[in-house]
This record gives C-alpha cells, structure tokens and sequence, in this order.
C-alpha cells in the first residue's frame, strides 16, 4: 500500500506560480513511477505531467510543456509539481499517483494504482 498527500494548491492570478508536494509513504517509493494528473468540473481527470522511478525520464502534456516542472525527491519520499505562468485553464483539483513499477503511463488512468486524495487550484483571470 502507498498512501500519498497532496499540499500547495490555492487560489493564485494568472501569471503567478504554484508548486504543489506530494508525500508519499508506505511502500518504496523509488522504486515507483508518479504521474499528476487534474481534473475540471465536469471533464475527465487527465495526465499533466509523468515522471519515471529514477526521474531521469518525464513527460509534460503541451499545454503545460514550459510551464510545468516535474521533480522527486525519493529521500523525502516526496514528488513535486513547479507551476510557472498560470493560467485560467489550469484550474483543476491535481492528483498525484503512483504506479506499481519503475515506468509511467500516458494511456489514461490505467496503470495508476494509488491516487491521492486531491488539492484544488484556482486560477483567476
């Protein structure tokens, strides 16, 4: 079992930034690939950003590429998501989650196996 926390959402203008932390416990965590994930009000929660076990290897969606940094931290057992140059669009609950083995996904929410429980990110316009 791996339990994940989710903190650092909020309420921010267009153009600031956010960075959001995603405490992992329970199993070994490096050993993991993490991906965030978000979802709008009445839309499907969809990948934003994947990083493998090691964090050599990451994945951004385009809308986000430039804006988005993903990183980890495996002796914190912790995994973050830098949100640079906001936008209204980017107002979601984010998810983190993690999957059974060293390499994420893209396909969706298939191979996610633990999820936190969400924080809500707001941005005004």
């Amino acid at each position: 079992q791996v339990q994940l926390v989710e903190s650092g959402g909020g309420l921010v203008q267009a153009g600031g930034s956010l960075r959001l932390s995603c405490a992992a416990s329970g199993r070994t965590f490096s050993r993991f690939a993490t991906g965030w994930f978000r979802q709008a009000p009445g839309t499907e929660r969809k990948l934003v950003a994947a990083a493998s076990a090691s964090g050599v290897s990451t994945y951004y969606v385009d809308s986000v590429k430039g804006r988005f940094t993903m990183s980890r931290d495996n002796a914190k057992n912790t995994v973050y998501l830098q949100m640079n140059s906001l936008k209204p669009e980017d107002t979601a609950v984010y998810y983190c989650a993690v999957t059974s083995g060293p390499y994420y996904y893209t396909n969706g929410l298939s191979g996610y196996d633990y999820w936190g429980q969400g924080t809500q990110v707001t941005v005004s316009s």
